[in-house]
């Protein structure tokens, strides 16, 4: 998997801190679900926990950036690792579900902190020729949490409690936390230098991201590019119990095994990636990844059997992994981290905004012609832009912002 394990030492324990936190995700999202459904009985009130992380991103974002690029990115980690295990204990013993969803804020508060820190954190710890095989390892312990979470969260569940299982599941973010104080911090942060976070100084820090994005056309254009194609999926996905169930006609047992073999297929590439990644180079892994996630979905769009749908589950699920080490490793090498915690929070900011508005319009299409008719749309649509997106992508001349080789030189306007 790795050759040289020289200089991996610090980088395999940032990787074991964050695939622990990724298994908590997991359990945590199990484990929530049914505690609002046991407390409700509603359909609705489970269908909002998708709502909550979008709305406070929108909320959040406008500032995270100005206080994460200012302070140390591995304590902003800790911190908010360490918010989430108390907040996590704290979901027992609310008297109501009105009491639950101020948690679930407040947890939701702590994640839009955590992911562009610790993008950033990535970037200054993992050197940039590593950063390709580090991102695709990554995927690897993502997938697996997306097997392992769940399969520990119900057998917590069934073993114990679900609310014994959400205060076991508090350990899982202490113990990451417990793991990030090994690591470097590898910033030089003057505290009376950090500003005041007030409404002129999120101001000021947007009008820097915006002269970044005005002066790298090419790596914004791309990011930006890359979140709207994934905002088809986002908005798929969010009708794929209704679709599966209702269109296609499978049974609950077989939508659950159909997860798991998603899940088995996203594992398997992850693994291969991890192995092989030095094989492909940035631009092919970004291509591949996203077209073949995208022919999957077509076949998913398509499908009139649980085999067919199958086939198209485990071709997006194992391509996906490409996509997503390739873009985020791209977006690593071309964003300077001086100024990352600001540019991930706004791309974020604009992905949350137009992730509710296609999830919103998505419904009103498939209840104002057909579901089947909207997944299929949607589906062609999303092949037609990662053609495009493709092309740009495999530009000769832009083959300087897929480098994965260093040297000081290759800095980008800040």
């Amino acid at each position: 998997m790795i050759k040289n394990l020289k200089g991996w030492k610090d980088p395999m324990l940032l990787l074991f801190s964050m695939g622990i936190s990724s298994i908590g995700d997991f359990i945590y999202l199990v484990a929530i679900n049914i505690i609002v459904y046991q407390i409700t009985g509603s359909a609705t009130a489970v269908a909002g926990l998708w709502i909550v992380g979008p709305l406070t991103n929108i909320i959040t974002k406008f500032w995270t950036g100005s206080f994460i690029d200012y302070r140390s990115k591995r304590k902003v980690m800790i911190v908010t690792y360490i918010i989430r295990a108390a907040f996590i204990c704290l979901i027992p013993l609310a008297p109501n579900i009105a009491v639950i969803y101020g948690i679930l804020v407040i947890l939701s508060v702590a994640k839009a902190f955590f992911h562009p820190s610790s993008m950033t954190y990535v970037a200054i710890l993992v050197p940039k020729e590593k950063r390709k095989q580090f991102n695709s390892i990554r995927s690897f312990t993502t997938s697996g949490a997306f097997i392992i979470g769940p399969a520990i969260g119900g057998s917590l569940i069934l073993l114990t409690s679900v609310e014994a299982t959400l205060w076991l599941n508090a350990l899982f973010f202490l113990f990451s936390a417990f793991l990030l104080f090994f690591l470097p911090d590898k910033e030089n942060i003057n505290k009376d230098k950090i500003p005041t976070l007030t409404f002129s100084q999120v101001a000021q820090d947007f009008s820097v991201v915006q002269k970044f994005m005005s002066q790298n056309k090419y790596v914004s254009f791309t990011y930006l590019g890359f979140i709207i194609v994934m905002l088809f999926t986002f908005a798929m996905d969010a009708q794929e119990v209704v679709f599966t169930q209702q269109v296609i006609g499978l049974s609950e047992m077989e939508y659950s095994l159909l997860i798991s073999i998603t899940g088995i297929g996203s594992v398997i590439g992850a693994m291969l990636l991890s192995i092989f990644s030095n094989f492909f180079s940035l631009r092919y892994m970004i291509v591949i990844g996203l077209v073949m996630m995208t022919i999957g979905y077509v076949i998913y769009a398509f499908s009139w059997s649980f085999l067919s749908i199958v086939v198209g589950f485990v071709i997006l699920g194992f391509f996906n992994v490409f996509l997503n080490a390739g873009i985020t490793t791209f977006y690593q090498n071309n964003v300077p981290v001086e100024i990352m915690g600001r540019v991930t929070s706004i791309y974020q900011l604009i992905q949350s905004a137009a992730q509710i508005v296609f999830i919103l319009v998505t419904g009103f299409a498939a209840d104002l012609i057909s579901l089947r008719l909207t997944i299929i749309t949607m589906a062609l649509v999303m092949l037609f832009s990662s053609i495009i997106f493709s092309f740009s992508v495999l530009k000769p001349n832009k083959a300087f912002y897929y480098r994965e080789d260093y040297n000081g030189k290759d800095k980008l306007s800040v």
